[in-house]
């Protein structure tokens, strides 16, 4: 039996999983009352707003994987566009930026999260919006606890709040203590404000979550958001600048449904989202790894690291070449999903680690990838980058939720963190930083475009097996999110692990491309590895010239994950790495 640090949950009634104790035990909460799994990931998704300030909030971005029972799966995107006055024109020529700041209010796109929480109730959910807010109403107002993670985020931004961004100073200073009760007042007022005037515009359910969606995007959060984004405020360039955001890009915004993208590998179909997203990669990856066989290297073994390593290296090449919103570019996503094409890219796969990005030709098309001068000076500020990775940085929650009619949902809501802008001062949260994502060249397929979808690194994942939905996972992460969760399912799939052992396996990632987040590094033959792969590993790796960074024994990754098997029996897990992500079901 491989080491767990704790069971993986069986049961047959419902099954929540996230990355934080205080939201599975709300979502569960929901499911224990007659809601459904799509109520309790809204009341999941809310509360982690509240509990992992420093990780997400309201004003981020949501894509989610849906499968009720008895239907079809499908994607929500909840990824707001950039706002229309958001041009590389403005951008780099008036304000004289070679990349979209990674802080401040001129990084935001539209804040999808609220009306994709929204949309989920609304379609597949049978609660009332009180029903799943109150669960993050009451902890914003009453308090929860501080992680040391939250205290540590505001003590390196503490300064910053001091001295520019006094709004965030009102609600986050001073610094409390590990363990100590926080509270966020203000985002409970908001919430409870939202909640009333619903209700008093009707008695209906599906009325009082379209008032709700008014209220954020045409009413009182959105003259605030408006009003906010009219003031100059410090960002990552080391200049002050005003946000882009106008009443009519919240006003004609509203989240979409989509159909997955998918590919077979052994026994098992995994559904991802589209290539306004860097989900495709993790298909990619599948595709190319299909021709190797993995259980024979052995799991975490040095040619089994070098060999999936170099795969997602070639897959993360082709994202930064052909990945980006496809209402503007056309992507050749089926080639890129091929066996074929996977054939022609798998050769590139040699005994020694490449150093070079090396996107492929799909139809024959010519790769272009930025001409960013990766030489020049960029200005560095606290509170950029992507925060789940280093101790200074930090982003992403994930959730996933199974019952027992045979629902499942996966979702990574991101952005809004509470070290990448100012708070808004009427509402108690932080709009997020997602436009930072874009390039400022035009011609590439994520270049910035007024209405456009940031190709974000947010990636929810569902497996079937058999036709039927048997699994959902995900991580927090950037751009290791379908690195993370690729290890995970193959070591399930080829190793034999449940879900829990799964994740407890040591991890890695490579950061051998550009990164998404600014100021976009990007790191030639890199690898990292937890410790726990052992020394003739590491030494094995750097035989074959990979540039190995060795992380400490339990550091990378935070993934969770919820299932159902094919006699009716749910199953969970979630990631120990912190001491924060827990699973809850019966």
């Amino acid at each position: 039996m491989a080491f767990t640090t704790r069971p993986e949950l069986r049961g047959t009634f419902g099954m929540v999983a996230s990355t934080h104790w205080l939201a599975s035990a709300a979502g569960m909460a929901v499911l224990e009352h007659g809601g459904n799994a799509f109520d309790a990931a809204v009341a999941t998704g809310f509360t982690l707003q509240v509990v992992e300030p420093h990780l997400n909030g309201p004003g981020g971005d949501l894509p989610a994987l849906v499968w009720p029972a008895g239907g079809e799966p499908t994607v929500l995107c909840a990824q707001g566009p950039a706002p229309h006055a958001a041009t590389i024109a403005h951008y780099r020529d008036e304000l004289g930026l070679t990349l979209v700041p990674g802080t401040g209010p001129l990084a935001a796109v539209v804040p999808g999260a609220f009306g994709g929480w929204l949309a989920l109730l609304r379609d597949y959910g049978t609660l009332t919006l009180r029903d799943v807010l109150s669960y993050a109403i009451g902890y914003a107002d009453e308090g929860y606890p501080m992680l040391a993670g939250i205290v540590g985020a505001i003590s390196r931004v503490e300064q910053l709040f001091r001295d520019d961004w006094t709004t965030s100073a009102e609600v986050y200073l001073p610094v409390g203590e590990a363990g100590v009760l926080a509270r966020n007042r203000k985002l409970a007022a908001t919430y409870r404000r939202i909640v009333e005037e619903a209700e008093a515009r009707s008695s209906n359910r599906e009325e009082q979550i379209a008032a709700a969606h008014d209220c954020w995007y045409r009413g009182f959060v959105a003259e605030a958001i408006v009003q906010f984004s009219e003031h100059a405020w410090l960002d990552s360039s080391g200049e002050r600048h005003r946000g882009l955001l106008a009443e009519d890009d919240l006003r004609d915004w509203r989240p979409r449904w989509e159909q997955p993208i998918s590919v077979d590998y052994c026994g098992h179909t995994v559904l991802k989202a589209g290539p306004w997203s860097q989900a495709p990669v993790f298909l990619q990856q599948l595709r190319l790894l299909e021709g190797f066989d993995l259980p024979s290297l052995g799991l975490a073994s040095a040619d089994y690291l070098h060999t999936v390593t170099e795969c997602a290296k070639l897959a993360f090449a082709d994202r930064e070449a052909w990945y980006g919103d496809p209402d503007f570019f056309d992507v050749p996503l089926d080639t890129l999903l091929s066996s074929a094409y996977a054939d022609e890219r798998r050769v590139l796969v040699g005994d020694e680690s490449a150093a070079e990005l090396r996107p492929g030709s799909p139809d024959g098309r010519e790769p272009r990838l930025t001409e960013l001068d990766r030489d020049a000076e960029v200005a560095e500020a606290a509170g950029i980058g992507e925060p789940t990775r280093a101790s200074s940085k930090g982003d992403t929650v994930h959730l996933d939720v199974v019952d027992r009619h045979g629902n499942m949902v996966a979702a990574t809501p991101s952005g809004g963190w509470l070290w990448g802008a100012p708070v808004v001062p009427e509402l108690g949260f932080c709009l997020g930083t997602r436009a930072q994502m874009f390039w400022l060249e035009e011609g590439l397929p994520n270049s910035l475009e007024p209405g456009k979808r940031p190709r974000t690194t947010l990636s929810p994942t569902l497996v079937a097996r058999g036709g039927e939905p048997y699994l959902a996972l995900g991580t927090p992460g950037g751009d290791q999110q379908d690195q993370w969760t690729l290890h995970t399912l193959l070591g399930h799939i080829h190793a034999g692990l449940d879900l829990q052992a799964a994740i407890d396996a040591p991890n890695h990632h490579t950061e051998a491309f550009p990164s998404s987040f600014y100021p976009r590094d990007s790191r030639s033959r890199h690898v990292a590895v937890e410790d726990r792969v052992g020394d003739a590993v590491v030494a094995g790796l750097r035989e074959r010239g990979h540039d190995v960074e060795v992380s400490p024994p339990w550091s990378l990754g935070r993934v969770s994950a919820a299932g159902r098997d094919a006699d009716g029996v749910l199953k969970a897990a979630a990631n120990p790495r912190g001491a924060q992500g827990y699973a809850a079901g019966r």
